[in-house]
């Protein structure tokens, strides 16, 4: 194993932990800070891959927009770092062997998708081919039908947080 794949797995290893602790703590200054993490990796990920549009990429909008967005959102509400409240989410133990189920079902339709095998190198010697990703995401054949079920997933919950909030302000209309 070379040293680069050595730093990639402990990557790897590192940014796992902390996306499982964005969803499983309580505080959430925290998971907010976990997040970051995540992000961070994932575009150190990228970097080792050798994506380095992708890297940039995620660090300008998702850790340099989006992620202290929602830092500034939680600092700016009230109660963020409430020593009563206990550290984890209660009902973890019972979600965390449901997520590696679910995690393990999507790797098992994955493995035996022919497609998934054959799917495009679209990484070059000379830099990345941005216009043959662009091609892949649209393309009916290739990651269409995935990039527009993760659109419905987006705005699915985008409306249940509006619902959620509406119901706590005290009423819908």
């Amino acid at each position: 194993m070379t040293p680069l794949q050595i730093v990639f797995l402990l990557v790897a290893a590192i940014t796992l932990f902390s996306a499982v602790m964005v969803v499983s703590i309580r505080g959430m200054m925290h998971a907010a800070l976990f997040l970051v993490l995540t992000l961070m990796g994932v575009a150190f990920m990228f970097a080792t891959l050798g994506s380095r549009f992708f890297a940039i990429i995620q660090i300008l909008v998702y850790i340099g927009s989006i992620a202290i967005l929602i830092i500034f959102a939680v600092m700016l509400t009230r109660n963020i770092m409430d020593a009563e409240v206990a550290s984890l989410n209660r009902g973890w133990w019972f979600f965390a062997p449901l997520a590696l189920l679910i995690f393990a079902s999507i790797v098992l339709v994955l493995s035996s998708w022919s497609a998934f095998a054959t799917l495009r190198d679209l990484s070059s010697t000379s830099g990345e081919n941005i216009l043959e990703f662009g091609k892949a995401l649209t393309d009916p054949n290739g990651f269409v039908i995935p990039f527009e079920v993760a659109s419905v997933l987006l705005v699915a919950a985008m409306v249940g947080a509006v619902y959620i909030a509406m119901e706590r302000r005290g009423g819908r209309g």
